[in-house]
C-alpha cells in the first residue's frame, strides 16, 4: 500500500514537473519568468521583474539569482538611487489621453496650469486639467512653453 502511493506521488511529481517544464521550454532564450499578461522577463531578480505587466505568474530562475542583484542595488551610492526614487507617477504625470479634448485650432495652445503646449505637442489637450487659449494669453497669465518649446503657426 506505502508504494503505490508513494508511486502516484512520484508520477504525479513527474507529470507537473514536466508541465512546469514545457511552459519554460516554450518561453523565449534567457527568459526569467512570465508575466501575467503573457509576456516574458529576462529581468535578474523577481522583484520588479514584470512591473506594468500585471505581476510575475511564473518565475524560472533559482531563487539565489535574485539575492544577487539585491545586494548589488544596496551597495549602490545613496546619490544614485535619489532620482529613482522620485518616479513619473509621484510626480503627478500621467500618459496623456486618447483623444484631445474639444476646442482647439489655429494660434491656439492648451494651457495647464502655467504650462501651455503647442498644437504639435503629444500632450496638446490631452491632461486632466487645462484649457484652450491663445499664445498671447497663456503669456500673460505667466506661463511657459512645455520644455522651452517654440509654437509653430
Amino acid at each position: 500500500m506505502k508504494s503505490s502511493i508513494l508511486a502516484a506521488v512520484a508520477m504525479a511529481g513527474l507529470f507537473l514537473g514536466s508541465a512546469a517544464y514545457a511552459q519554460q521550454a516554450s518561453a523565449p532564450a534567457g527568459s526569467t519568468g512570465q508575466c501575467k499578461d503573457g509576456s516574458y522577463t529576462s529581468h535578474a531578480g523577481k522583484r520588479g521583474a514584470c512591473k506594468g505587466h500585471k505581476g510575475v505568474k511564473e518565475w524560472y530562475a533559482a531563487s539565489s539569482m535574485s539575492a544577487k542583484p539585491a545586494k548589488a542595488e544596496a551597495a549602490a551610492p545613496a546619490e544614485a538611487a535619489a532620482p529613482a526614487a522620485a518616479s513619473k507617477k509621484s510626480m503627478g504625470w500621467t500618459k496623456p489621453a486618447a483623444a484631445a479634448a474639444p476646442g482647439g485650432g489655429p494660434g491656439m495652445v492648451w494651457l495647464n496650469g502655467k504650462v501651455y503646449h503647442c498644437p504639435s505637442d503629444k500632450w496638446y489637450g490631452k491632461t486632466k486639467h487645462g484649457e484652450y487659449v491663445s499664445e498671447a494669453d497663456a503669456k500673460a497669465k505667466g506661463a511657459h512653453a512645455a520644455h522651452g518649446k517654440v509654437c509653430k503657426p
